[in-house]
């Protein structure tokens, strides 16, 4: 862990996890083993991250949120979780909607995720894309708001596109 990153008490972070510059972990948040936080990222309060995950620059980690296993963040993506936000009448953990994101998913640079949705296995979303619903297994999701695409393969690498999407 970089000097210029703050955990607080009673956050968790596996073996072999590497905190880059200006990071913050805040308290209950859990971090696997093997992930790589680069800087300027924010994990917050209760926040469970899995073993493997890549997690790139200016990205914050909300509570309600969850990573699976080998998830890709890319850099300065977004995750949100209260879809009707109100600064003067904030609605707390008890207001945030679940979001999912399963095991060896990318998402790509400056996308965002609204609240609420859950991204399937391996699926991949574009750079600047807006997921306003869920993404299946395997999907390659663009566009904003985002849209399937065709599919990819657990290595990334896209697959004949299906009739009937």
């Amino acid at each position: 862990m970089h000097e210029s990153s703050y955990v607080d008490d009673g956050a968790e972070i596996g073996r072999g996890t590497k905190i880059w510059h200006f990071c913050h972990i805040q308290k209950g948040a859990r971090i696997g083993e093997r992930c790589s936080l680069g800087q300027n990222v924010n994990v917050s309060n209760n926040v469970r991250i899995g073993n493997g995950v890549k997690i790139q620059n200016n990205v914050s980690i909300y509570e309600g949120v969850e990573l699976e296993d080998d998830v890709f963040c890319g850099p300065s993506m977004v995750f949100t979780n209260d879809l009707t936000p109100r600064a003067r009448h904030p609605k707390g953990a008890a207001g945030y909607k679940r979001t999912l994101v399963k095991e060896g998913a990318s998402i790509g640079a400056n996308a965002t995720i609204v609240c609420g949705n859950t991204i399937g296995r391996h699926a991949m979303i574009a750079a600047g894309a807006v997921v306003t619903k869920d993404v299946p297994d395997c999907a390659l999701m663009a566009g904003v708001p985002a849209r399937q695409i065709g599919w990819v393969d657990e290595r990334g690498m896209k697959k004949q596109y299906e009739e009937g999407m």
